[in-house]
This record gives C-alpha cells, structure tokens and sequence, in this order.
C-alpha cells in the first residue's frame, strides 16, 4: 500500500516459503529474521548502494522519510505518527495474530489462549475506536499509523469482530474501504 500511495517504483520478488525460501542465505541477508516483508531500495535517498530493510513498520518509517509522504514533518505530527506505528508492531499485530492463530491453526483448541487473546483484540479494538473518535484518521491526516493498522482490521470478519460495537473503526474501515 505504502509503495503504491508514495507512487514508488517497485518489483515483487516471490519467496516461496512452502519451500523454504526464507531460509536461504541470500534471503536471511536481506530478512535476517527470516519474515516477510523485506524490501531492497536500489535508489536510496543517499545515492549510496542499495539498502535492505525488514519488518513492516520499519519499512514504513524509511518510505516515508525517503519520499516525505504520509508521515507529518513536524515533531509532534511525526511523534503521532510513531507511537500508532508502534502500537500495531507491539499490541494491535502480535495481539490479532495470536487470536486467528489459537482461533483457526492451533492443532489443539486452548480455551484460556482463545479467551486471552479474543480479549485482548477487543480491547485494542476500543483504544483504536477511542482514537478515532472525532477524526478520520489515526494521526489525523492518512499516514503510515493507518497504513499499518488497516490489514488487521480488514480481516475483522475473519476475526468474528462485530465492527458495531466499534462505530469509530467502521467509520475508519469505510472510509479506508473507498481510498483510491
């Protein structure tokens, strides 16, 4: 998405990880942790040799910095921005994940990690309604912080999230829905 809206050329490399591609040294130089995705900018702002970055939210924050898109460039706004990002990488994904998995994958059902998690999800689903009350955005003007956010609220059916106890997210969700 961020590649997309920051209008950056790019070229989707396939890491076949039924295979096992993520293991291969020349993948783990890029992704040391062996995770997509992982990017290689070959037109660094530097001018230098290409850069590699991994994780998501680290992707993110070196997009915006290099294009100067959808991250404000004054302190407070970036601050904003920085917080939300790492409130998905640390709460919002870890948190989700964990519930789909012991959910759907898990190859025994655990009540207790189920509950746990569904918790969890719930309540981080009122910090982001909370937010939102107000605005259209997370940090106000569309950024990375929503960039980030929205995969993980995309799949709240999936998730058997009832997105009406959470009007604020709807709002969000719709509105992200119609983003060209």
């Amino acid at each position: 998405i961020a590649l997309e809206e920051m209008q950056l050329e790019y070229r989707v490399v396939p890491v076949d990880i039924g295979r096992g591609d993520q293991f291969n040294e020349d993948y783990l130089k890029i992704s040391p942790n062996n995770r997509m995705p992982a990017i290689v900018d070959h037109d660094p702002a530097d001018g230098g040799d290409p850069i590699s970055v991994f994780e998501s939210g680290a992707i993110l924050i070196y997009l915006a910095e290099k294009t100067g898109k959808l991250m404000p460039p004054d302190i407070r706004g970036r601050k904003e921005v920085m917080e939300w990002i790492m409130w998905q990488i640390s709460g919002m994904g870890p948190m989700f994940g964990q519930a789909g998995h012991f959910r759907f994958y898990a190859p025994e059902k655990i009540p207790y990690a189920q509950e746990r998690y569904n918790t969890e999800s719930l309540r981080l689903y009122g910090v982001l309604n909370q937010r939102l009350e107000g605005r259209e955005y997370i940090c106000g003007d569309y950024s990375i912080a929503d960039i980030a956010c929205w995969p993980w609220v995309l799949t709240y059916k999936m998730q058997e999230i009832d997105l009406g106890q959470f009007p604020n997210v709807r709002r969000w969700y719709d509105l992200l829905k119609t983003h060209p």
